[in-house]
């Protein structure tokens, strides 16, 4: 027995509606002039963020390294000092004047401690410490390893000569 399949004329225009759907389907899944478009809107986001990390990892290291440099200056001007009470005060009095000058460092947030070493009486430390608190660093997400907000650096120097 033969059977016939009647269609309709609304089968008909719906397979051909179908055929036209599963074109332009194919159309935009092989169309690739907007994948650049995307790529850029994936990755972008993580690279500024990447971006922005370097920049403020770099200002808390000048910071940290300004601070360092702070205290070695602070050092070889003490040791024109003849007397423990005269270094503290070249060292403090050099601190005072040119620590603004610095890059990344405020002077009202740093504190200073000089001394004779008390294992060799024959060096005098500068030892300061800044608060880093006001950084940009601190900004970032918070599940981040970070760095200390103080900064802790110091510098000895002979005194006497050689």
């Amino acid at each position: 027995m033969v059977s016939w399949r009647t269609t309709s004329a609304w089968q008909v225009e719906g397979a051909a509606v179908n055929r036209v759907r599963r074109g332009a389907i194919m159309y935009v899944w092989r169309d690739r002039s907007g994948t650049s478009a995307i790529e850029f809107a994936l990755l972008a986001p993580i690279f500024i963020l990447f971006l922005l990390g370097m920049i403020a990892y770099g200002i808390y290291f000048g910071a940290s390294h300004s601070v360092q440099q702070i205290a070695a200056d602070a050092a070889r001007t003490a040791i024109a000092g003849l007397n423990e009470t005269e270094r503290r005060a070249l060292a403090a009095d050099f601190i005072r004047v040119n620590a603004a000058g610095y890059a990344f460092v405020d002077p009202q947030k740093l504190s200073i401690d000089t001394h004779d070493s008390s294992a060799d009486g024959s060096q005098f430390v500068v030892a300061l410490s800044y608060d880093a608190s006001a950084l940009p660093i601190w900004n970032l997400l918070q599940d981040l390893p970070l760095p200390g907000k103080t900064i802790l650096r110091q510098s000895v120097i002979r005194v006497g000569g050689i």
